[in-house]
């Protein structure tokens, strides 16, 4: 789906302010002009949305490569080049996530794993191999909440500090910051946040319905996206709890390599 862009909402907060300022100075800004304005004020909360519209290209989404560069945040590399960088939310642990990291072992292919606080608390050892073959765990939040209701500064530093601090009891390093907001639910103002706080924020290019336990994909339907709609720069996203990620992950990374992509870790992607 088409989605507005949120740094609408800027400029109108700007205009609004103007007109305080003017109207402190005994001078009236136009009843049309603030009528205009409030028609086109927007909701600060948005959902992550994306439009295919060319196989092979990136999806159009919510914000552009630009805007999104100022808060530090991506979903996806603006290259021709036929690179992916992998990652997967893991919210809680059903025996899917060993076959996955098997498969990215096998094929030496770097990912990031986007933890909430009840996967580090349930499976420290996983988060341990993790680590110990090369992948990057990052903040998915503690609580899994809806990030776009969080206000204020307080309760938002609090969600990913708790998650910083476990990863640090069981690893006794410190977390990278690289945050996914849960479900990709944000605002402007989180994203302003985060960016505060030293993160980057990282949405997806790519991502199919794998998260439904009950109703997982079929092997012909997972591949009709993952293979039609992958494309250079791509970042992915798919669910560690995903027992049909876990059964078609090293078919997968092969047909994407059979296609001429290669994979590079998101560390590669900020820091180029």
């Amino acid at each position: 789906m088409h989605s507005r862009s949120f740094f609408k909402q800027t400029a109108v907060t700007a205009l609004f302010l103007a007109a305080a300022f003017l109207a402190g100075r005994g001078i009236a800004m136009s009843a049309s002009n603030l009528k205009e304005a409030s028609a086109i004020l927007q909701p600060a909360e948005e959902n992550w949305g994306l439009s295919f519209q060319e196989e092979g290209r990136p999806p159009a989404a919510n914000a552009t490569f630009e805007e999104l560069r100022r808060y530090n945040a991506w979903y996806a590399e603006e290259t021709e080049e036929k690179v992916i960088y992998l990652t997967f939310d893991a919210g809680y642990e059903n025996g899917n996530t060993s076959p996955i990291l098997d498969a990215l072992k096998k094929h030496q292919v770097p990912a990031a794993f986007f933890v909430v606080g009840n996967f580090l608390s349930s499976s420290p050892d996983l988060v341990k191999r993790m680590v110990q073959e090369g992948h990057i765990v990052a903040n998915h939040t503690y609580s899994h909440p809806d990030m776009s209701k969080i206000s204020t500064r307080e309760a938002f530093e609090k969600e990913l500090r708790r998650t910083e601090e476990l990863y640090r009891e069981i690893t006794g390093e410190t977390m990278k910051k690289y945050y996914r907001p849960p479900q990709g639910k944000y605002s402007a103002a989180n994203l302003e946040m985060a960016r505060d706080m030293g993160y980057q924020t990282f949405f997806w290019s790519l991502a199919y319905v794998d998260w439904y336990q009950d109703d997982q994909p079929t092997k012909e339907e997972a591949f009709e996206k993952l293979l039609g709609r992958i494309h250079p720069g791509a970042i992915v996203l798919l669910h560690s709890t995903s027992a049909t990620n876990g059964e078609i992950l090293d078919e997968l990374l092969t047909r994407w390599e059979e296609m001429g992509y290669s994979f590079r870790s998101l560390d590669q992607l900020v820091q180029p």
